[in-house]
């Protein structure tokens, strides 16, 4: 579970009742997309003939430009979890990066989950030894990716959510 019980304000839209612009909802999807992109190689190697993750990433930016609704980018995000299901592992956690960033145009909050699980997914393809470096390696990517325009809010999500996102953000 990656979403707090109670929502925060800051992370629903301002049409949904919260403070999240439409432009700063936008940055959260890319960014989600970007980390989600960053690992797709991941489950690629395991299942390169399965296009959902890659298209979940690929709706996720499409939803961004106008070019597709907020039920078409969460359709695509459900279809990359879906190919994570069978999975195990680095495989899996990619894939379901992908699923997460799919549905940021539909729930802020998970841009979150698809941060998460990229670092999951990098740890789980490390040695055992290296795991944890390689995590914090791809967190310390991933906040270099962040959008000057939401940085401080992302910074802050993971303080709050660190412990439901597998304390992946210390």
């Amino acid at each position: 579970m990656i979403l707090s019980k109670e929502r925060d304000p800051r992370l629903v839209t301002i049409r949904r009742g919260g403070t999240l612009s439409d432009d700063d909802h936008r940055l959260l999807a890319l960014w989600a997309a970007t980390c989600a992109e960053h690992v797709l190689p991941l489950f690629e190697a395991v299942a390169p003939d399965d296009p959902r993750p890659r298209q979940a990433i690929e709706a996720a930016r499409a939803w961004t430009r106008g070019e597709l609704t907020m039920m078409e980018a969460r359709a695509f995000g459900g279809h990359a979890m879906g190919a994570a299901r069978p999975l195990t592992g680095a495989a899996r956690n990619a894939a379901y990066a992908a699923g997460q960033a799919g549905v940021v145009a539909h729930v802020a909050a998970h841009d979150l989950g698809a941060a998460a699980y990229a670092i999951k997914a990098v740890r789980g393809a490390a040695s055992p030894g290296e795991a944890d470096e390689s995590g914090r390696r791809e967190c310390r990517w991933q906040r270099e990716k962040l959008p000057e325009q939401v940085r401080e809010l992302v910074l802050d999500d993971q303080r709050i959510r660190n412990e439901i996102c597998w304390s992946v953000f210390d």
